[in-house]
This record gives C-alpha cells, sequence and structure tokens, in this order.
C-alpha cells in the first residue's frame, strides 16, 4: 500500500514510468467542495471533502488520504513529503472512533518532517 501512497506522492510516477496520469493525481488532489462535504456529518473531517473515493484535507500541505474499514489508512502530504499506510483494526468500523487520534497524529509528523535540517 505504500507504494501506492509513493507514487500518488510523485503525481502518478514510479521512477520514470508514468503510471496514472498527472492529471488525475491533481484532480483528485484538488478534492470537491468542503461546504458540501460538510452536510455529511463529519466531526473529525471539517474542512475535509471526499472526491474519485480519496478523502482531502484542504491543510496547507496539500494532504489527502484513502480510507478503509476498519481503520486503514492512506495518508499522502506532499509538501511533507510524506506517506502513512496504517494497517489496524478496531471494534467500531468508523473512522470517528480513531480519526481524533490519529488525523492529529499525522498532522503532527508531517509537521515534524517540516523542521528537519
Amino acid at each position: 500500500m505504500s507504494e501506492v501512497g509513493e507514487m500518488m506522492r510523485n503525481n502518478g510516477r514510479v521512477g520514470s514510468q508514468q503510471v496514472v496520469p498527472q492529471a488525475v493525481v491533481a484532480d483528485i488532489a484538488k478534492g470537491a467542495s468542503p461546504e458540501q462535504f460538510a452536510q455529511a456529518g463529519y466531526p473529525w473531517l471539517k474542512g475535509w471533502s471526499y472526491r474519485n473515493m480519496w478523502w482531502i484535507s484542504h491543510n496547507s500541505h496539500g494532504a489527502y488520504m484513502a480510507r478503509g474499514i476498519p481503520v486503514q489508512s492512506l495518508y499522502i502530504d506532499p509538501k511533507a513529503e510524506m506517506v502513512i499506510a496504517r494497517f489496524g483494526s478496531h471494534p467500531i468500523a468508523s473512522g470517528n472512533a480513531n480519526d481524533p487520534f490519529t488525523l492529529p497524529a499525522f498532522a503532527a509528523m508531517a509537521d515534524a518532517l517540516m523542521k528537519r535540517p
């Protein structure tokens, strides 16, 4: 899964080969309307949107993620040059049980990477 994340972080490229068209990656990363998404009622995803099976943060790093049940995550932060592939299980299938912990942790890791020399 981390290889898919690296490919997406590198605008659809693996080495010198364009696997996913760059325009497709750009379309995913731009996301959709956070205002419309807010109506879905995800309390830990304020300001986010959903597009083409990806969850878009709209944060200053341009982070986005793929999510699966129960609590699988592929978090891509292009600005911090970071990909997190998280495999896990939880008795509650919804991300609401883990988002309050994992999303701030992902952002904190990205911020720490941005401060490296």
